[in-house]
């Protein structure tokens, strides 16, 4: 697989330096200009102020580039029709040179092609509600199953059947851990109403953990949950109301496939008056920090 490593990327890989990837699904998909770009730059800036280098990842010019400059940011997210690609569409952009911002699951194949093992992110996909008839299921599962990089984020998406999701991950074998918490968290809300499967309190203690689990043959992913700080999360219940809301009108106008994420956590925004975007701004960065000091510990830095 072709990929292009960021300079500075590259020597902290070489030195043995703490990595974090970052996906780039969020610049193009995520928010509006130029909100996306600033956020992405300080999301690495987060990175950087937690001890580890930011590698933000998507396709390029027929390549997987990890690490980007920030003209390759305001590309991204400038650009019209920019791909959202996972696992089936990688080897179509790559081949077609197309423009393409990387999900959980290709930011999970591009970071691990690079030696990177931390990655974080605003919430990873799942089991769709409704997943019984739809069979709309996220590729970002079997990613976790395969692939050896932890993924922080805060939780799974809150628009998903977050029991179901948590069972699949209990399938594929993928260690769920929260950390600081007993409750598996809901994205824009600190708890789900879903016990966590494990719970560890520190980054040395996520990184032994992590450590150990990579010492198994075939082992894959993991998924670190990471409750959105108290004083940005919207209380649940509030966001089951608006998610219904959500849903329905998604039905309504038949919208399917990976176009249903996209258009539910805009219409979101807008039924929330802002509220869920800058909740969710909040998450990403509370991420990046952890992963950075995740990364930390496992480098011993």
């Amino acid at each position: 697989m072709s990929c292009a490593i960021h300079p500075a990327v590259e020597e902290a890989l070489d030195a043995g330096r703490p990595v974090v990837a970052l996906e780039s699904t969020i610049i193009s998909h995520g928010m509006p200009y130029p909100q996306n770009v600033t956020t992405a730059a300080e999301v690495e800036q987060v990175v950087r102020d937690n001890g580890a280098t930011p590698a933000t990842i998507a396709i390029m010019d027929g390549k997987f580039r990890v690490g980007l400059t920030s003209e390759e940011i305001e590309r991204l997210g400038t650009a019209a029709n920019v791909l959202k690609a996972s696992r089936r569409d990688v080897g179509l952009a790559l081949a077609g040179r197309r423009i393409a911002a990387t999900t959980v699951a290709t930011t999970m194949i591009g970071a691990y092609a690079a030696g990177i093992r931390l990655f974080a992110t605003g919430g990873t996909g799942g089991v769709h509600r409704g997943a019984e008839s739809s069979m709309d299921v996220s590729a970002d599962l079997p990613e976790l199953g395969r692939t050896p990089v932890a993924v922080v984020s805060a939780g799974v998406k809150s628009i998903l059947d977050i029991g179901r999701t948590l069972e699949y991950l209990e399938t594929l074998g993928v260690p769920v851990i929260t950390c600081g918490a007993d409750s598996f968290p809901a994205f824009y809300s600190r708890e789900s109403g879903f016990p966590t499967p494990a719970r560890l309190d520190t980054p040395g203690e996520l990184a032994a953990a992590l450590a150990a689990h990579w010492t198994l043959p075939s082992a894959g992913g993991a998924l670190i949950a990471n409750p959105i700080p108290q004083a940005e999360e919207i209380e649940f219940s509030e966001m089951e109301h608006t998610i219904a809301r959500a849903v329905q009108d998604a039905e309504r106008q038949g919208i399917t496939g990976k176009e249903v994420t996209p258009f539910l956590l805009g219409r979101i925004v807008e039924l929330t008056g802002g509220e869920s975007l800058t909740a969710n701004i909040a998450l990403v960065k509370n991420n990046a920090a952890l992963a950075a000091r995740i990364a930390a510990a496992l480098s011993g830095v």
